[in-house]
């Protein structure tokens, strides 16, 4: 995959913020995002996990500056996961799985997303209850080794559980997936790349693509911004990238 390449996309071009935009608002990196687009343009799997965990890098620092400004950060909130889950990700992002397996886990998740994105996955509740330690342990562990495997940095499943279970608000659930996304995408591009990995050159203009749409989104959402429409709007494109990652798998 080369820069010329990508100038022959231009609705990828136009997608990637949007995106970013839409992640960024809810305290996500967009991961699953971009490699719902990735897969949709028929990307070789080898360009789209590193991607991906850079722009999520990218994006959920900007995502977490603006949530943490607005004081939504609660730190014991986010410990307890990022504890696991760091160094799962990294055994995660040193793993290498085939491309069958590869698109049906994507798919997997990307289904989750899409559940989370149309609220079918719990809403918030009025009365908080207290983080369950062992249990945090156990999810954080879980979901960093998904992070790493597939490219994602796991927020997109986050945020249900601590939403379901009642130990944060949406605004803090937002805060604290921000952080953890991003420690797990370092984590596991770490890992990638001490495998012996290498980021594709052509994957760098994406950033200033992807920083635009993650700086609107991320100063909107801590300012309240209401994206639900456009949540949905979303998980319909994540909805036709899992259909065609299960038919092509």
């Amino acid at each position: 995959m080369m820069v010329a390449d990508l100038l022959d996309m231009p609705l990828l071009l136009l997608l990637l913020p949007i995106v970013a935009f839409l992640y960024a608002s809810v305290g996500h990196g967009g991961a699953s995002g971009y490699l719902a687009l990735m897969s949709a343009f028929a990307f070789p799997v080898t360009f789209m996990k590193p991607t991906a965990l850079v722009l999520n890098i990218l994006v959920s620092g900007i995502s977490f500056y603006f949530y943490y400004r607005e004081k939504k950060f609660r730190w014991n909130l986010f410990y307890p996961f990022a504890i696991t889950s760091i160094p799962f990700s990294f055994l995660g992002g040193y793993l290498t799985v085939p491309t069958f397996y590869y698109k049906v886990i994507l798919a997997t998740v990307l289904f989750f997303a899409v559940l989370r994105l149309v609220g079918f996955l719990g809403k918030e509740k009025k009365e908080m209850t207290p983080l369950n330690l062992y249990a945090a342990l156990i999810v954080g562990a879980i979901i960093g080794f998904l992070s790493g495997l597939i490219g994602i940095g796991g927020g997109i499943i986050l945020s249900p559980v601590i939403i379901l279970l009642g130990w944060g608000t949406i605004k803090q659930t937002a805060a604290v997936s921000a952080l953890f996304i991003l420690v797990n995408s370092i984590s596991g591009i770490s890992g990638f790349l001490i495998k012996g990995g290498i980021l594709p050159e052509s994957s760098f203009p994406l950033i200033g693509i992807v920083f635009v749409g993650g700086f609107f989104g991320a100063y909107y959402g801590s300012k309240k911004f209401n994206s639900v429409i456009l949540k949905n709007i979303l998980a319909l494109v994540l909805g036709i990238a899992i259909y065609k990652l299960y038919v092509t798998a």
